[in-house]
């Protein structure tokens, strides 16, 4: 992939994350990605797991958008850092907003890995 690809790809999977849609969301990952919250000490093995995380984000707010991305992409190693905002809207029409940083790798053109850095409270928790 080129580095312009791999932008692609990570928007791709933010987009997918924003309209709720786990299929593309898991078109953009590995059957064994790994997912961490670096900053919580959440880790998430394979797409079950992650599907779950989701769900469990989708079904806690009215709505979660990503944007003000900002991209460092290395084709030849394969990774890719995002920073970006996120404003997350919750049941009562509340809106948090958080700065975070996502460092991916990617194999055969999907992530293999995706390390979470979050502001602010987890909103990617594991199952209870």
């Amino acid at each position: 992939m080129t580095d312009a690809q791999m932008i692609t790809l990570v928007e791709r999977y933010f987009a997918a994350v924003d309209a709720q849609d786990i299929q593309s969301v898991l078109a953009t990952l590995s059957p064994d990605c790994r997912f961490s919250v670096e900053t919580h000490g959440v880790v998430l093995e394979g797409q079950e797991q992650i599907t779950g995380m989701l769900n469990r984000l989708w079904a806690a707010h009215a709505s979660v958008r990503h944007d003000r991305f900002i991209h460092v992409a290395d084709a030849r190693q394969g990774r890719i850092a995002s920073r970006f905002r996120v404003m997350n809207t919750l049941p009562g029409g509340e809106q948090v907003f958080k700065s975070n940083c996502n460092f991916f790798t990617v194999r055969n053109g999907v992530f293999d890995t995706v390390s979470v850095y979050m502001a602010g409270a987890n909103t990617l928790n594991p199952a209870p």
